[in-house]
């Protein structure tokens, strides 16, 4: 069993379900169970996994849950850009919360690799 919080993958991912959560907190009531729910369960869900996947003993399970996480990462890519184009989330914000998306993306690969 693994500590979770030591790892600098669920740190990142910790650090991008924050910065979601801040920049989903403006948007319109309209997309309280839409856009801005998934963002915000999805990005909970990247950190969650690799939680869960700390606390199993096998290899092979810890490398599910964090596929299950890269998976996530990519879900919550692909509605930050719906979000910019709908112009919920500004540029700025975008390119910072993606590049941090790619890292993790990364990180997560490097990471199930090693295992």
């Amino acid at each position: 069993m693994r500590e979770f919080k030591s790892l600098k993958v669920w740190q990142l991912a910790r650090h991008c379900a924050l910065d979601i959560y801040r920049h989903t907190e403006g948007f319109p009531p309209s997309e309280r169970y839409g856009l801005q729910s998934q963002l915000r369960r999805r990005s909970t869900s990247i950190m969650a996994n690799i939680a869960e996947g700390c606390g199993h003993t096998s290899q092979r399970e810890f490398r599910r849950f964090l596929r299950i996480a890269r998976g996530s990462a990519s879900e919550v890519e692909s509605h930050l850009v719906l979000a910019r184009d709908l112009s919920l989330v500004d540029d700025e914000a975008f390119s910072r919360i993606s590049a941090d998306l790619h890292s993790l993306q990364r990180m997560l690969s490097a990471f199930m690799a090693s295992l």
